[in-house]
């Protein structure tokens, strides 16, 4: 009884501290950054939607606050992408990674802090003097102090997420990217319900409950989804027959190739491609810059763009997380083969086509989960799902999955320490 009572404590005391952490953050985010002049930033953003839509972007909220904690994760997510690609583009740091041990481990953990950083200080240095045109009484000294408060409030966020990471229940990023999301679900609710609720019949309503329902479904079956490579030890091999036919050892030894390798980062990265040109002419930073009148009125040549984008992208991001020839001479060394499969360069070779043929699966299903949002608003008439694309349904159900994965392995693992104690 004594041991249940503290297992139960550990996920009590877990979950509090993550809930917690994550309301602080939630209430830094609508703390005002000292110097600014609310009022004036409100009146100009009435009239200057694509600042509305920035602040909104930050804040993940329809306000108009510049909190301390504005900047949020959002600096470690695009460092984290980052240091992805320079893991892929110079040897030598991937080497320390898969080699250095728990020292490598901390010398990219530092380097991913510095990027964080060096990020976070170009986001503020951005919002602070594209503020100049929205505040009477802006100068250099106004702007210096809004970057040290947005920079320092994305430092301390990301210190948080790691004590999130470490102590408490759940990966400190994600939570904190669902809270988000889960914070414009009442906006995206008034606006489905209130603002277009009158324009879409019940047929309307049906048909967007199953496609919500199959989009869910399908990012369950991706987020899951995995192929199976069976391997055997040299042990194994040294059995007899009969052995072998009453062990079920061998059911148990397997290489899980997940369906979706790369997560929302296709997504992510096919929706910066495609938002960039527009965002820069709408900044005015380059006026010159316009788009043909055919690519901004069709459509279909934007879905096209970003189903193909969104196949590259998961392509190009698998290769990064999962390297055939690694794997293949990591199972030679532990004398571990694929049966039917010699070690080496034919382990290799089977390895990269298998993970090609999950790979394109992945990448065509969630290539379609993508634009199935896009899909109901052309066939439903008056629907609007900016609020809730497919990369917010991936993050909720990705995030749930991950939280409930979690928990069981805790109270599997002090069911295990109970039976040997």
């Amino acid at each position: 009884m004594i041991k249940q009572t503290n297992d139960k404590n550990i996920l009590l005391n877990r979950l509090l501290l993550s809930l917690g952490i994550l309301i602080f953050i939630r209430i830094g985010t609508f703390l005002p950054v000292p110097g600014i002049n609310h009022n004036h930033l409100a009146f100009y953003l009435e009239r200057h939607s694509m600042t509305k839509s920035l602040v909104s972007t930050f804040s993940g909220n329809n306000t108009f606050v510049i909190g301390i904690f504005t900047l949020n994760i959002f600096p470690y997510i695009n460092a984290s992408i980052l240091m992805q690609l320079l893991l892929t583009l110079f040897p030598s740091l991937s080497k320390l990674q898969k080699e250095g041990g728990a020292e490598g481990r901390r010398t990219i953990t530092k380097l991913t802090r510095l990027i964080t950083l060096a990020w976070a200080l170009i986001q503020s240095s951005s919002i602070a003097f594209y503020l100049k045109r929205a505040l009477f009484d802006w100068d250099i000294s106004l702007a210096i102090q809004i970057i040290v408060w947005l920079t320092t409030g994305a430092m301390i966020v990301l210190w948080l997420s790691e004590i999130i990471t470490e102590y408490g229940l759940g990966n400190g990023a994600s939570l904190l990217i669902y809270t988000n999301i889960v914070s414009n679900l009442p906006n995206f609710g008034k606006n489905l319900f209130i603002t277009a609720g009158s324009d879409i019949s019940v047929v309307s309503w049906v048909l967007i409950s199953i496609l919500l329902f199959t989009a869910i479904y399908g990012i369950v079956l991706l987020q899951e989804g995995t192929r199976m490579v069976p391997l055997i030890s040299s042990k194994q091999l040294t059995k007899t027959t009969e052995t072998l036919s009453t062990s079920t050892s061998l059911e148990n030894n397997y290489i899980p190739l997940r369906f979706n390798q790369a997560g929302v980062m296709p997504i992510i990265l096919t929706t910066a491609v495609l938002v960039i040109p527009n965002y820069i002419t709408s900044l005015g930073l380059l006026p010159f810059v316009t788009l043909p009148t055919f690519l901004k009125s069709s459509k279909i040549i934007y879905w096209i763009g970003y189903f193909v984008l969104i196949i590259i992208f998961s392509s190009f991001y698998s290769t990064i997380v999962l390297n055939p020839k690694d794997i293949s001479n990591d199972l030679q060394k532990m004398a571990v083969s694929i049966p039917g499969v010699r070690p080496g360069i034919e382990t290799t070779f089977y390895l990269k086509k298998v993970m090609q043929r999950v790979t394109y699966l992945g990448a065509i299903m969630l290539s379609i989960l993508a634009t199935l949002p896009n899909l109901i608003e052309t066939i439903i008439p008056g629907s609007s799902f900016n609020g809730l694309g497919t990369t917010s349904l991936l993050i909720l159900v990705g995030v749930i999955l991950e939280l409930s994965r979690e928990i069981r392995s805790i109270i599997l693992s002090n069911i295990y320490n109970d039976m040997f104690d």
